[in-house]
């Protein structure tokens, strides 16, 4: 089964990326500080999936950004030669562009598909570890060759002379949402509703609902978390910092140094209030 990741990012630019993190909107960075935080960590993000053997990446951005300039921020990433593809996306709102991106890459399983199955991963998870990526990939080959990924296909596709199944994996984040999710192109699955739906229901409950209806057999990664509001990047802090420790007797994991270098030109340090003690 050929397999390819996909960054569905923007191009960095200041005033449009990340803007709940800054002080307009009650958060604690400038628009130029969120934006320098923002191409830090979606480099990082690009860098962790270069280092993955078993799988193209391709990424996909707003049609609005500036090519040249992710041209020139992507020639700065490790071995940018093993970049498959880089193309803009389609689509009034979220849902209708990330279905653009998938489609891109799956087009539907008819041969000109560039991938069989697809990983989509967001450019602001200054933590995502090889190791996840690797997970995402061995369960969906798992799950798409199982008796239940074979009877929830929607079409039939042989590959290596093997028939291709249906699957579903994702990596949660907070307020129940997903930070990745992967499924093959005989998966009867869309992006319809699945962000900022008008009836409240979480993307990661919709996600299930929709594997539940199909019957889809869905696999769950380790939890992956992004980068929306301040309380995310003081949550996120101490773990960046517990990463870097880890690295040093374990090389499987990668540190995300330009997000680290980014903090420290911020000078943000993450504090929790001390404990009160109640007296007797």
């Amino acid at each position: 089964m050929k397999k390819a990741l996909l960054v569905f990012t923007k191009v960095p630019k200041v005033g449009e990326v990340k803007t709940r993190l800054t002080e307009a909107k009650g958060g604690i960075l400038t628009p130029e500080e969120a934006n320098s935080l923002y191409e830090s960590c979606m480099l990082d993000v690009i860098d962790v999936c270069l280092s993955i053997d078993e799988a193209d990446l391709w990424i996909c951005y707003n049609r609005e950004g500036d090519r040249s300039y992710l041209d020139s921020i992507l020639a700065g990433v490790s071995n940018p030669q093993k970049i498959a593809g880089v193309f803009p996306d389609q689509g009034d709102h979220f849902n209708e562009r990330i279905q653009y991106a998938a489609d891109y890459i799956l087009r539907d399983g008819k041969e000109d598909r560039l991938a069989d199955a697809v990983l989509i991963i967001g450019g602001d998870l200054p933590c995502l570890q090889p190791h996840i990526i690797n997970d995402a990939l061995s369960k969906m080959e798992k799950l798409s060759s199982s008796e239940a990924g074979q009877k929830a296909a929607c079409r039939k596709i042989k590959v290596n002379g093997s028939w291709l199944g249906a699957c579903l994996v994702e990596g949660a984040c907070q307020e129940g949402g997903y930070s990745l999710v992967g499924f093959t192109c005989a998966t009867p699955f869309n992006f319809e509703k699945m962000f900022y739906n008008l009836d409240g229901i979480t993307a990661l409950d919709m996600l299930v609902n929709k594997a539940e209806a199909n019957q889809i057999p869905l696999a769950v990664l380790e939890m992956v978390p992004d980068i929306d509001i301040p309380v995310d990047l003081a949550s996120m802090m101490p773990l960046l910092r517990a990463l870097v420790t880890a690295a040093k007797t374990d090389p499987t994991l990668m540190v995300p140094r330009r997000t680290m270098e980014c903090l420290e030109r911020i000078g943000l340090q993450a504090v929790t209030l001390p404990s009160i003690r109640e007296s007797v």
